[in-house]
Formats: structure tokens, C-alpha cells, sequence
């Protein structure tokens, strides 16, 4: 191929951002950071190409090959928790610190980092073949040796090209934001003007060195993105930007390592373990005078009463989460539901405020039409039969009101209005009908004839189609267009021709769009025009019903257009283009111009009917926002979407209740503006917010703590126009502002860094695509699921770990109180109780299986966490897991190790050399007694573990002979002064438990009874 044309877009420098979450390092650009300089693009020509293309794969994993071992090692000994166990095992290296055999203290650690680093790597290895499946996608290449695929075949792109000749193509960018209404792209325009034969690989020329440059601007129309599909036509392209220089990918983040706010307060508490560890070292060689090599007596304190901080604690939490995680995968109720980041399954449990996309998530982005509204009558779904025989009843008697003069003002007849709103209707918009071969008929034999099976509607807005759909379901259907007429065909057949004179489109401030056509058949000229009611209010006549049925309708969370028209001369449409072709060629305040110009007609036009379109909510999207609501979370809808669509689908959603009021920012854009505006909303109370992304960014970048304050009070709040940075940023500084936890909801490839940046992100697996399911840590088939995994998994996961960890905790207090005790007895000795296998044994084959069997225990079943939704808010406080409930812990160890201890010397005074005996056995049965008083819904699992490691224990005394005396347990005595400790110990913590339940009964406990 002979041509090399330069192209040269130029692309803008990536915004840093503050914390570099986007880049693996600040001083790097391999993540993408940094300034990019203008890309050359040569055809046909490889071998001049400068710059070298990013490698075109999407990559979800955190770690490779070489970073994993030493990036997961990094991610486990960075916390205080295991950094201890580490250093701890080390020490026994040197012999004068050694307490016993080291596989006491390597054997634990070992198991730990064995089982965190499966789970990593089996993350990993799914995540690996996640993205190996997307990345093995096929694309079709144009090569030289005569090959000439074709990148249509319907398959999501994952690089962005630049379009050349063929003519104009529909992309879908539902994959990307969503979005599944058609935008239109066209060819580059000097790409137009080549032969056909210039795309092939063995054409001879298309452009030669030596002609002369051709300079040409490129816009968003002449691109194709990555992530999108070619709905319809065929495209050949040029690639342009690939993997991590596309523009979605530069708006997303890094994975991270997400670490739950759960194991950060556990962190703490093992912080608060280790200095009362220190304290009882420092005392226990204080109360010795000092004497000697002080300093080695405590280190070897400090060995001694290690357990004080349990290493089982991360093994059990870490294996309790698998568990949650595969109860979440295996719920019935919500199939399909997949846990990619099984670390932080109990940060469900905690959420404050979730934030959620709309398009995809809450909306179907399906629109219907469900009313029609000609002031003195409406028509519902209930009724279109009677639209539908008023418009054939009008094209079939021979003499319309439509065709009769109007001489005099005569009263129209229902009929002939019902039919002029809905030719309205069917006139008035941006759609195009496009004829697609089925396989039995021809394409162009299809548009000749207008097939009704291969016509499929095309336009920038659902809204739009979803009316043109409508107005053919009763009998009017748009069967052709193109830039200069339009076709309709009647009920009986009949073609009508209308030629386009002018459009007027839509824009986001002029939130109307209008339409002159001819009618060819009687040759008259008809201004139409539909928009906002706000807009719409001042243009159309005077009426009484405009105002009040808006309102009606938009309570019920329709999208309403009001539709006028007005009929034109020939000699008034002659003066208008006159003055407006010489308004368009204007060099200065030409939109004023052309507004002043386009206004002079819209004045009295006759009001013809209100439309009530809704856009499809997801199957229970109410009542799940609902159970959120009434569990203390609040609710932020972030979306790209317009103002007039985000409040509409808030109403519908009943995400704003209609006791509400709806407070709308009104738009800014310096810090006055701002600043009074933030004022005016400070007066309100219990109030909902909807504010645009322009907006929101100038109250951030000069209010940003006093705009926080003021949004984080309101009970929902709506963002709309929002881009995928600021939907990040407005996670990040929920968190950073409120100290609470986030969760963040979406489904398409815009939403990946609200997810990401989120404490727990859920992606919705629907028809938009697997972008944000796979970067999120949770995914979801329906939002509805959402209730379920808040309201079910999440507290259960969360009251679970708790009630583990803290138990955990007292089952390690109690031996290093009991060592405590015998230390202090023996003169502050530094000799170990209990040697060996028994202290293993201890936290592992004894008491692990009970212990660990309270992550099937629950407070209520899952159908009254669901339908008393206020019990999820009681975990919001964090009680659970607190400083109270964690002192309370710690006094019932201390409590009972002391009284085995002390009872152990007491009963057994003349007995003294089976002291391990005696104080194990009955620290063994307190601690399993102790996990039946935690129990609040036996599970048999539960009774099984209890037994069976009772019977591990009275089994293994046969090989313990070292530390324990068979004979002597054989005894009467040492069997009821064993019970006696025991029932001491435990007994009155029964009492308290059941004095507790009766007097002041916890809130799910008046639920169960």
C-alpha cells in the first residue's frame, strides 16, 4: 500500500492525580501517567512508525509472576499483626531466648502464610483467566498480502481507531457507559472523496508523497472507542491509541489491595495486646528487683506470654472469610452472584452511604411509552385500543376533520385531536429508520418495500425511539428519512411524504428541539415543536391543565414532553429562512442571533398533548432502595446522565420519597456564585440534592469541607453529568470526610473507578457488559441482590468475624493468665506451663473445630433480617466489635484463667506434679462450654465439632504420657475436682447471660420470640 498519511491528533496530558492511585509510582509513567506526544500514523508503512503501541490487553490482576510471593509477603508483614509472629519466630534462633522446640512458633506462622498465599494465588489464577478470555477476542487486521476482514461482526473493540471511507456508521457504547441508545460516526472527510479501491491492500494509490499536505481537524465523530460496537454498517480504520493510552483506561485506577476496616481495628486491638504484653513483662522482671541479665528475662517474658497476642487470630479470620465468601456464591437467592475479593466479605456489614449509577443499575435504559395527555382526556397502557381506532377512523372516513377547512372556530371532535398529536409525535424527532437483512430478505429489496421485521429505529436518545415506537403500535409508522424528507405510512397502507425544511435540535440549555415540514400531499407547512414543560410553559397558548398535569405526571416518574405546533404560510416560512439563513452567516453573537431569529416563531403555538415516557426500573429496585433507606444507609445516584433524567429516575425509583422537597443547585460557575448558592441550600432541611458535575466541581474546588457537610446531612442526593474522575473523587472524599465505609454500584466501563475506589465495590452483570463485575469485589446479576448481600451476608459476616475474633482472643487470655499465675507462684520464674504438643494442640486440634464453628452461628434467620432492615443499622455503631465489648473479653479471661489456675493449686495442693493435668483438662472443657454460651442458633456442624474434640483430647491422652499421667485421671477425685473448677469458671457466666436475656434482651432477640 503506497499511502503514508501523516495523522496527528494531539493528546492532552493525564491530570496527576494527588495520591497516585493511578500509577504503580509518582516518578513513572509505565502506568500510563505523564505527557503524551502527538502520534503519527503511517499506512503501509511499519517501518517509519516512531512510537511503539502499548500492549493492547486488559489487565485486572494485582500482581505477576515476579511481583506475587514478594508483594503478597510485603502485604502481610506490613501490619503490626504478623510482623510480631515474624520477628517472635526469629528469636528462637538465638539460644538464649529459646523457650522450646521451634516448630511451637514456625509451625503456626508457616500454616498462616500458607493458607494467605492460596488464597491470593487461586484470586489470582481466576482473575488471570478473566482477562485471558476477554484478551483472546479476535479482531480482523488489513494486511498486504490481499486480506480484507472487517472489524463490524457486533464485537466489542478494545482499541480506539480513527474511521476511514465507507460512509457513516451507528456505534453502541453500552459496553462503555451503559448507554444503549445508537451514536452516529462519521468518516474522516478527506477519507470520503477516495475510491473504494483506495481501502484495499494492492490499490495503487491513494495519496502520494509528493502531493500536497491535506490539514484536517479530527473530532469526536471521526472515532470509534474502545469497548463499543459497531451496530451498524462496516468499518475500515486506522488504530490509533491502545491498552493503557485509551481514554477508559486512563480514567480507571490500579487494583489495590483493599483492606477492611475490620482488620484494621483488630490490628489495633493486637496493638493494645502487645502492651499489656510489655506491661506483664516489664512488672513480672520489675517484681525480681531487676536482678541479673534483666534484660534477657524479659525478652524471655515476652516469649513466654506471646499468646496473650494469638497468632490463630488471622489463620481462623482469614479462613472464616473463605467461608462467608462461599456461603455468598452458594445463596439460592441470589444466583449468579460471584466474590472476587474474598478479604473483605464483612464490610458489608458496615455500609453507610452507597453510591450507584443509574443507566444499567437502577434503570433498564429501556424507555415505554405509558401516557398520553390531551388535557380534557388521557390515555394509559389500559387504553391505546382507543388511540388506535381514532387514528385508523381518521384515514379512513372520507371526510377528516384534518382536511375540512376551518372557516369557523369549531370545537374538534377527540378524534381528530387524538390524531393531530399523534402525527405530531411521529414528525418531531431525530430518528432513522434502518432496513437490516434477516437472511431471507435483501437489504435493499427490505428499504424498498419497507419491511416491517428488518426495520430497527436509530437515534442519539431511547426517549426518541421509544415515541417513534409508539406512534407505530397505533397506526402511524415512520418508515423512511433522510436528510431532506420523511415517510409515514397510515393504517391503510398509504405513504405520506413530508419534506424537511428545518431542524431545530436539541441542546442541554435550550431543552427543546423543533421541526418544520411540508406535507407534499396538501402541501402544507407545519412548525412542531416538543420540550420541557418548564420551557414549553411560556411558548404554547394560555392554558389551565399545562402546569398541574406536569406535576401529576412527573410524581409518578415519567420523563413529560409537552407537544406544540404551528401552522406557517408559505410567505411567513420565506420571511423566517430569509432572516435565518442571514442570521446563521453572522460572524459576531451568531447563536444569539440564530435563537433570536428561531424564537420569533415560537410564540402561540396550539398545545396539542403531554407524553409520559418511563424509563424501565430494574426488577425491585424500590423496594430494595427501600430495606437500604430503612437500614441507615444513605443513597447518592453519581451519573452522566441530564439533569431532567437523573431527578425523573430518582422520583420513580423512590429514591426521593414524595414527602421531600428537592433542592436544585442551580448552576455555577465562579465563587460568588458558589457561595450563594451553598447558603440558599443551608436553609433547607431534610432535603434532596441534585447538583451537575460542572457545579459540583466548583463548590469542590473552593467549598469543598463546607459542600460535604452540607450533602453528607441530606437524606439522598442526586449527581448528574458526572465524568468517572468525579465519581471516584466523590467516594474518596466521602471517606476522608465521614470516616465511614462506601460501597459503590455500576455495570458499565464508567463506573470502574467509583468501584475501585470504593471500601466494597459491586458490579452489576447485565447485557451492558463484564467491565465493572470484573473490576469490582463483589458482582451481582440484578441490583435487587443487593438487599440480600447487605442485609443477609453482610451482617452476618460481620457480627461472625467479630464474635471469632474476640474469642480467639479469650482463648489465648486465659493460658497466658493461667501462665501468669504459675510464674508468679514459682517465684517469677520464666518457665513455660505447658510444653510441646499441648500448646499447639491447644489452639489447634482441641478447641480449633469448636471455636471456629461460630461462622455458621446467626442471631436471626435470614428472612427477618430482610424484613426488619433497622436491625442492620445497630452494626453501623460498631458494637460488635468495640473497645467495651473487647474489655468485657478480656476480664472473663482473666476471670477464668485465674480461677483454673488457683483452683488447680487449691484443690491439688499434695498432688502438685499433675498440676499440667489438672489445669488443662479443665481449660480445655471451659473453653469448650464457653464456645455453647456464645452459640446463639445451633448448627450441627457445631455439636459435631464439640464432641469430636472432646474425644480428641480423651484420645490423645493415651499419647501425652510425658506431660500427663494416665493413671491419675482415672481417679474419682480428679474427676469431680476437675468439674468443680470447670462449673466455677463458667457457671456464673451462664447466670449473667441468662439475667441479661431476661432483663435487657437485645433487639433480635424480641424479633425471635
Amino acid at each position: 500500500m503506497t499511502d503514508n498519511i501523516p495523522l496527528q491528533p494531539v493528546r492532552r496530558a493525564k491530570r496527576h492525580n494527588s495520591k497516585n492511585r493511578n500509577g504503580c509510582c509518582p516518578w513513572s509513567r509505565c502506568c500510563g501517567g505523564g505527557d503524551f506526544r502527538p502520534r503519527t500514523v503511517w499506512l503501509g508503512h511499519p517501518e517509519k512508525r516512531e512510537q511503539r503501541y502499548p500492549k493492547n490487553v486488559i489487565n485486572n490482576q494485582k500482581y505477576n509472576f515476579f511481583t506475587f510471593l514478594p508483594g503478597v509477603l510485603f502485604n502481610q508483614f506490613k501490619y503490626f499483626f504478623n510482623l510480631y509472629f515474624l520477628l517472635l519466630a526469629c528469636s528462637q534462633f538465638v539460644e538464649e531466648l529459646r523457650l522450646g522446640a521451634l516448630y511451637t512458633y514456625w509451625v503456626p506462622l508457616g500454616l498462616v502464610l500458607f493458607i494467605t498465599i492460596a488464597r491470593e494465588a487461586i484470586e489470582e489464577i481466576r482473575c488471570y483467566l478473566r482477562d485471558k478470555e476477554v484478551n483472546s477476542q479476535i479482531y480482523s487486521k488489513l494486511s498486504t498480502r490481499g486480506e480484507i476482514p472487517s472489524s463490524a461482526g457486533h464485537k466489542g473493540k478494545r482499541f480506539s481507531i480513527m474511521f476511514s471511507p465507507s460512509g457513516s456508521c451507528f456505534l453502541r457504547t453500552d459496553q462503555l457507559d451503559g448507554e444503549t441508545d445508537w451514536k452516529l460516526r462519521l468518516p474522516v472527510a478527506c477519507t470520503q472523496r477516495l475510491p473504494t479501491a483506495g481501502v484495499s491492500p494492492d490499490a495503487t494509490a491513494t495519496k502520494e508523497d509528493g502531493d500536497p499536505p491535506v490539514n484536517e481537524s479530527l473530532s469526536i465523530e471521526n472515532t470509534l472507542w474502545a469497548s463499543t460496537v459497531v451496530a451498524s454498517g462496516t468499518v475500515v480504520g486506522v488504530v490509533i491509541y491502545t491498552g493503557k493510552e485509551l481514554r477508559s483506561v486512563m480514567n480507571t485506577s490500579n487494583p489495590r489491595h483493599k483492606v477492611g476496616l475490620f482488620d484494621l481495628e483488630v490490628n489495633c486491638l493486637t496493638k493494645i495486646l502487645f502492651g499489656a504484653l510489655v506491661v506483664v513483662s516489664l512488672v513480672m522482671v520489675a517484681l525480681q528487683h531487676f536482678a541479673g541479665r534483666w534484660y534477657l528475662q524479659i525478652f524471655r517474658f515476652l516469649l513466654l506470654f506471646s499468646h496473650i497476642v494469638p497468632i490463630s487470630l488471622r489463620v481462623n479470620l482469614d479462613m472464616g472469610k473463605m467461608v462467608f465468601s462461599w456461603m455468598i456464591k452458594r445463596d439460592s437467592k441470589i444466583p449468579g452472584t460471584v466474590v472476587r475479593a474474598s478479604t473483605i466479605p464483612e464490610q458489608l456489614g458496615r455500609i453507610s452511604y452507597l453510591l450507584t449509577d443509574k443507566t444499567g443499575t437502577l434503570t433498564q435504559n429501556e424507555m415505554v411509552f405509558r401516557r398520553l395527555h390531551l388535557g380534557t382526556v388521557a390515555y394509559g397502557m389500559d387504553s391505546m385500543d382507543e388511540v388506535q381506532s381514532h387514528i385508523f377512523s381518521a384515514y379512513t372516513q372520507p371526510s377528516r376533520a384534518a382536511k375540512t377547512p376551518a372557516a369557523t372556530k369549531v370545537r374538534k371532535t377527540i378524534s381528530s385531536r387524538v390524531h393531530e398529536a399523534v402525527k405530531a409525535i411521529a414528525l418531531v424527532h431525530n430518528v432513522t429508520p434502518v432496513y437490516e437483512s434477516n437472511g431471507v430478505t435483501d437489504q435493499a429489496e427490505a428499504e424498498q418495500h419497507y419491511e416491517d421485521t428488518c426495520r430497527v429505529y436509530q437515534a442519539s436518545s431511547p426517549d426518541e425511539v421509544s415515541l417513534v415506537q409508539w406512534t407505530e403500535s397505533v397506526g402511524l409508522t415512520l418508515v423512511g428519512r433522510d436528510q431532506s424528507s420523511m415517510q409515514l405510512r397510515t393504517p391503510t397502507g398509504q405513504i405520506m411524504n413530508f419534506t424537511i425544511l428545518q431542524i431545530f435540535p436539541f441542546t442541554y440549555e435550550s431543552k427543546r428541539m423543533g421541526i418544520i415540514v411540508r406535507d407534499e400531499s396538501a402541501g402544507e407547512i407545519t412548525f412542531y415543536m416538543k420540550g420541557a414543560d418548564m420551557v414549553m410553559a411560556g411558548i404554547v397558548q394560555y392554558n389551565d391543565w399545562l402546569e398541574e398535569e406536569c406535576g401529576n405526571m412527573a410524581r409518578e416518574g415519567l420523563r413529560v414532553l409537552v407537544v406544540a405546533k404551528k401552522s406557517l404560510t408559505e410567505e411567513q416560512y420565506q420571511d423566517f429562512e430569509a432572516r435565518y439563513v442571514q442570521a446563521k452567516l453572522s460572524v459576531h453573537d451568531r447563536s444569539l442571533k440564530v435563537a433570536t431569529v428561531i424564537e420569533s416563531l415560537e410564540m402561540e403555538m396550539e398545545l396539542l398533548c403531554l407524553t409520559g415516557v418511563e424509563d424501565q426500573l430494574q426488577t425491585d429496585v424500590r423496594p430494595t432502595l427501600e430495606i437500604l433507606r430503612n437500614a441507615g444507609i444513605k443513597v447518592w445516584m453519581l451519573t452522566g446522565d441530564k439533569l431532567e433524567t437523573a431527578t425523573c429516575t430518582a422520583k420513580n425509583a423512590h429514591l426521593i420519597t414524595r414527602s421531600q422537597d428537592i433542592h436544585i443547585f442551580r448552576p455555577v460557575t465562579t465563587r460568588g456564585e458558589a457561595h450563594l448558592e451553598l447558603n440558599a441550600f443551608r436553609r433547607k432541611h431534610d432535603c434532596a440534592l441534585v447538583i451537575s458535575g460542572d457545579s459540583l466541581e466548583v463548590c469542590l474546588k473552593y467549598y469543598e469541607y463546607e459542600f460535604m457537610e452540607l450533602a453528607c446531612q441530606c437524606p439522598a442526593v442526586v449527581c448528574c453529568r458526572c465524568t468517572p474522575t468525579q465519581k471516584a473523587q466523590i467516594v474518596r472524599l466521602l471517606q476522608e470526610r465521614t470516616g465511614k465505609l462506601t460501597c459503590a454500584v455500576g455495570d458499565g466501563g464508567n463506573d470502574v473507578s467509583m468501584i475501585q475506589e470504593a471500601d466494597c465495590g459491586v458490579g452489576v452483570e447485565g447485557k451492558e457488559g463484564k467491565q465493572a463485575s470484573l473490576a469490582a469485589d463483589f458482582s451481582v446479576t440484578q441490583f435487587k441482590h443487593l438487599g440480600r448481600l447487605l442485609m443477609v451476608h453482610g451482617r452476618n459476616s460481620y457480627k461472625r468475624a467479630a464474635a471469632l475474633s474476640q474469642f480467639v482472643i479469650h482463648r489465648s487470655l486465659c493460658i497466658s493468665t493461667m501462665q501468669a499465675v504459675f510464674s508468679s507462684v514459682f517465684y517469677f520464674a520464666s518457665v513455660p506451663l505447658y510444653q510441646g504438643f499441648l500448646i499447639i494442640g491447644y489452639s489447634t486440634v482441641y478447641t480449633m473445630f469448636p471455636v471456629f464453628s461460630l461462622v455458621l452461628d446467626k442471631d436471626v434467620k435470614s428472612e427477618v433480617a430482610m424484613l426488619y432492615p433497622e436491625l442492620y443499622k445497630d452494626l453501623l455503631k460498631g458494637r460488635p466489635l468495640s473497645f467495651k465489648t473487647f474489655l468485657i473479653w478480656v476480664l472473663i479471661s482473666i476471670y477464668q484463667g485465674s480461677i483454673i489456675m488457683y483452683g488447680a493449686l487449691l484443690l491439688f495442693e499434695s498432688e502438685f506434679v499433675h498440676i499440667v493435668a489438672i489445669s488443662f483438662t479443665s481449660l480445655i472443657l471451659t473453653e469448650l462450654l464457653m464456645v455453647a454460651l456464645t452459640v446463639q442458633t445451633w448448627h450441627w456442624f457445631m455439636i459435631v465439632a464439640e464432641l469430636l474434640s472432646l474425644a480428641c483430647y480423651i484420645a490423645s491422652l493415651v499419647f501425652l504420657h510425658e506431660f500427663i499421667d494416665i493413671y491419675f485421671i482415672t481417679t474419682v477425685s480428679f474427676l469431680w475436682k476437675v468439674t468443680a473448677i470447670t462449673l466455677v469458671s463458667c457457671l456464673p457466666l451462664y447466670i449473667l447471660k441468662y439475667l441479661r436475656r431476661r432483663f435487657s434482651p437485645p433487639n433480635y432477640s424480641k424479633l425471635t420470640t
